[in-house]
């Protein structure tokens, strides 16, 4: 007995013992856990109060007199412009994002002035390019130090190309510091190319460098990298927004360098239809850009007033693409009609034009006054109310424009955190404001899609197809996939002269299933599948078709729906084409990621 209560003591106060230490045990850790907690806000206090030197310099815009440096023509220059950049291959995005923030970070070069071997500066500081380093200074975007950059803007103008040494500015190029064949590196220009060539895309060793450029055609523009600016107007800028009560006109052109076989045209039509205002230089007054004479009667309008008077003005296409009148006419709420087949639009990725303008092609100036009159009244109260919203917003200045560039690229870096297709293109208070309690379930719209064209030799039918596809407005690009190893593609000039990205692709083998290749070219999520024979579709079918897949992006969208099901008599497959209220399978006319 005297045992048996020796031992139940004995485990008591083992138990105990052990209660006592695993309490003991959980109190220390929490007396531990509850100090450091204390010893880490105390530091952080005293670390925040005291004084941090920066060790990086913000750059001075406001320095009176620059440091020189002198350019040789001996020095090494940058490398050519790379023409197939994009995001994978040109740009190192490990760069960006240091912080922990899905935010671009830009480091401005310090401002130096660059001179050739015989004193001459071999570029020219413009108040525009002036305005543009002030905006990116004072943006969120900016930090001092170099290391911590994603994008590097060297502080060289280079906006005119009539206005820098292109061999020099190359050989600038090169010698900054961090420019690493141009990577990561962002280069502003709104003139690109001089006479008699007048190239869309600035004429100079660029490498790797992403371009924020006017003027682009579907050939030079690297889709999904460049960026595509307007050619800033500072008349533009001087036009309030008052209108009249009623538009006088229904067409106005008041540009003044269309190219002579397009004005022959447009004089023909102002000689036959009071719908077309025809204005150009005044005989009396050609060095004064505020006035415009008519046509026909020679009657005298005040340049920019009269663009308020017209529903529709014209933008056409010249030896440069890039017209200051856009910019003119969007201010000044008449709606421009663009008559520029190869014309890459400002913004292009996020803006929707087909808002905002009428694109009428190049061949059919002749129809002009038949295609406006085809456009409903709701379309054209839309288009009207929706132009001074966009100018606004994105190009009443070259504040306005840089930081929506720098915008777009933050989204291409952080897709994740861009905003939606309703956020850039409709205006809150016409439609209402976005329901702030739910996110988007359907994928966004600006990026487009990208049509893949299987083809053999049908090349009739195949420039058919292509003259349909690219009035789809949501069409980013064209793959043409040839599938014929015994004859060549047609040469470049007897292609269709179109306003997207086209490319032709040569396979090694003739297969059905090079459609379905993961072509490096395809930039987009969502992809067309199409034949160079289904020639029946509309532009609005394939725009619904794809809206259908933005709903369902995890899910093959087509329209050629067909039906096989398994009979249990002959115990095979049977295929079904016709149109039923069932299916289960849809052919290669199709958007799919």
């Amino acid at each position: 007995m005297a045992a048996e209560t020796l031992l139940k003591t004995s485990k008591y106060s083992k138990y105990t013992y052990r209660q006592i230490v695993y309490h003991r045990f959980f109190v220390g850790l929490l007396l531990f856990i509850l100090i450091s907690l204390v010893l880490t806000v105390v530091f952080n206090l005293f670390a925040g109060s005291a004084p941090h030197a920066d060790i990086y310099e913000s750059v001075n815009l406001e320095a009176l007199s620059l440091p020189i440096r002198n350019i040789v023509s001996r020095s090494r220059s940058a490398d050519p412009r790379w023409t197939n950049c994009t995001y994978w291959h040109c740009f190192n995005v490990y760069k960006c994002g240091r912080r922990g923030h899905n935010k671009i970070t830009i480091y401005i070069y310090p401002l130096t002035e660059y001179r050739n071997e015989n004193g001459k500066a071999i570029s020219h500081f413009s108040r525009e390019f002036y305005e543009i380093l002030s905006t990116i200074k004072r943006s969120k975007y900016y930090t001092p130090n170099p290391e911590d950059a994603c994008l590097l803007v060297p502080s060289i103008d280079t906006l005119n190309q009539i206005g820098f040494s292109s061999e020099y500015v190359s050989k600038a190029l090169q010698s900054l510091e961090h420019w690493n064949n141009g990577e990561n590196h962002l280069i502003f220009n709104m003139v690109a190319g001089v006479s008699p060539n007048y190239n869309t895309v600035i004429d100079l060793n660029t490498s790797k460098a992403i371009i924020a450029g006017a003027g682009y055609d579907t050939w030079t523009f690297r889709y999904g990298f460049d960026i595509s600016i307007p050619l800033y107007s500072y008349i533009a800028q001087r036009i309030n927004s008052s209108q009249p009560k009623q538009k006088s006109f229904m067409i106005i052109s008041s540009q003044t360098n269309i190219p002579s076989d397009y004005l022959a045209q447009l004089q023909s039509i102002a000689s036959s239809s009071n719908d077309l205002l025809l204005l150009d230089r005044c005989k009396d007054a050609s060095t004064d850009y505020t006035k415009r004479c008519e046509y026909t009667t020679g009657k005298m309008f005040d340049y920019p007033d009269v663009l308020k008077e017209g529903m529709f003005c014209l933008v056409v296409r010249s030896a440069r693409l890039a017209q200051p009148v856009l910019m003119d006419v969007i201010a000044s709420q008449c709606i421009p009609i663009i008559i520029a087949d190869a014309i890459i639009m400002p913004f292009n990725s996020h803006i929707d034009w087909n808002k905002i303008a009428l694109f009428v092609p190049e061949e059919n100036i002749k129809n002009l006054v038949r295609i406006v009159h085809s456009v409903s009244k709701e379309r054209k109260g839309e288009m009207y109310w929706q132009l001074r919203w966009v100018y606004e917003r994105y190009f009443s200045s070259i504040e306005k424009l840089t930081l929506t560039t720098l915008e777009i690229i933050n989204e291409k870096v952080f897709p994740l955190s861009a905003r939606m297709y309703e956020d850039w293109n409709v205006p809150e208070h016409l439609y209402g404001p976005v329901n702030p309690l739910f996110l988007p379930v359907t994928a966004p719209k600006s990026p487009g899609f990208t049509a893949v064209i299987l083809t053999y030799d049908r090349v009739g039918s195949l420039f058919t197809l292509v003259r349909q596809l690219v009035r789809t407005p949501s069409l980013a690009k064209i793959l043409v996939i040839w599938n014929n190893q015994k004859k060549p593609p047609p040469p470049s000039s007897e292609w269709p002269v179109v306003n997207k990205p086209l490319k032709v692709i040569r396979t090694k083998e003739n297969k059905l299933s090079n459609r379905f290749f993961p072509y490096d070219e395809i930039d987009t999520e969502c992809q067309l599948t199409i034949d160079d024979d289904i020639i029946m579709l509309t532009p609005d079918e394939l725009e619904f078709g794809f809206d259908v897949w933005r709903e369902f992006p995890d899910r093959i969208v087509g329209f050629p729906s067909r039906l096989h099901v398994w009979d249990n008599t002959t115990h095979t497959w049977k295929y079904h084409s016709e149109w039923t209220n069932q299916i289960s399978m849809v052919r290669t006319v199709e958007f799919s990621d």
